[in-house]
Parts: structure tokens; C-alpha cells; sequence
């Protein structure tokens, strides 16, 4: 092999080696589920509070926070999946500090779909401040992170 050859070779290969890894990176990660779902979590908790007419729950006193595991410690955190956990710690409606363990699937689009634990958040439908039933919008939600933060 000529030495302009190899030179040419070695110049394609590293080209190759380089665009194949930056192709590498996974949008769904651990860091990007948890940045999203406790912010989410947090918003639709005080949309309850407001259904249920529970004043001065805000998402500033709710400081919601999350900390997301894909399939245990022998499963690397990152990719989609039906199979992440998400411990959101969060304070409750009547101020106590509260651990709820929520399911989450996680899709390659970026978006997830969450449910906790019914006796933490409530019911599918509560019973609103006038007395009609309504979804409880944190029993399941939906929600989408920033795949390139």
C-alpha cells in the first residue's frame, strides 16, 4: 500500500469513527427524564389542588423532585422503554414531604407516560370544589424533555 493510500485510509476511517459516534448519543437519559418529570409532576399536582379546592398549593411549594433508574442497577439509564422508575419526592397538599414511586415508559420520541401510586395522588376521578367527578390529571400523564438538553 502506497503511503498516500494509507494517509487517505486513515483520514476516511477517523472521518467514519467520528460521525458514527456522534450518531452514538442517546436522546433519553436519566438526567433528561428527571429534568422533565418532576416539573411536570409538580404543575399537574397543583392543577388537582386547584380541582379540589386546596388553596395555596403552588408548584413552588410542591418542589418537586425526581429520580429516575431504567430496569435496575444491571441496565444502563438510558434508552426507551416501558421499564423506568421515577422516585418523585414532593410536599403533599396538607405540607408533608411524600416519596411516591411512578411507573414511566419512555419513547424514542422524546415523550413518556407516567402513573404513581393512587394513594398518594388519588383516584382516576376525583370529585371536584362543586361536587363533579373529573380526571385527577396526575393519576396518569403524559409528558415530553428536551432531547438535545
Amino acid at each position: 500500500m502506497t503511503r498516500t493510500r494509507t494517509i487517505a485510509l486513515a483520514i476516511g476511517l477517523a472521518a467514519a469513527v467520528g460521525t458514527l459516534t456522534g450518531c452514538g448519543q442517546p436522546d433519553v437519559t436519566k438526567d433528561r427524564l428527571e429534568q422533565a418529570i418532576g416539573p411536570a409532576f409538580a404543575n399537574l399536582y397543583a392543577q388537582r389542588a386547584d380541582i379540589l379546592g386546596e388553596p395555596g398549593v403552588t408548584v413552588t411549594s410542591i418542589n418537586a423532585s425526581a429520580a429516575c433508574d431504567r430496569g435496575g442497577p444491571k441496565v444502563p439509564d438510558v434508552g426507551p422503554g416501558p421499564d423506568w422508575i421515577c422516585m418523585i419526592h414532593f410536599t403533599d397538599d396538607h405540607g408533608q414531604p411524600q416519596d411516591g414511586k411512578f411507573e414511566v415508559q419512555v419513547k424514542s420520541d422524546a415523550t413518556y407516560v407516567g402513573g404513581g401510586p393512587s394513594k398518594l395522588i388519588g383516584q382516576a376521578m376525583l370529585t371536584d370544589s362543586h361536587g363533579r367527578d373529573v380526571p385527577n390529571p396526575v393519576f396518569e400523564f403524559d409528558g415530553a424533555f428536551d432531547p438535545d438538553n
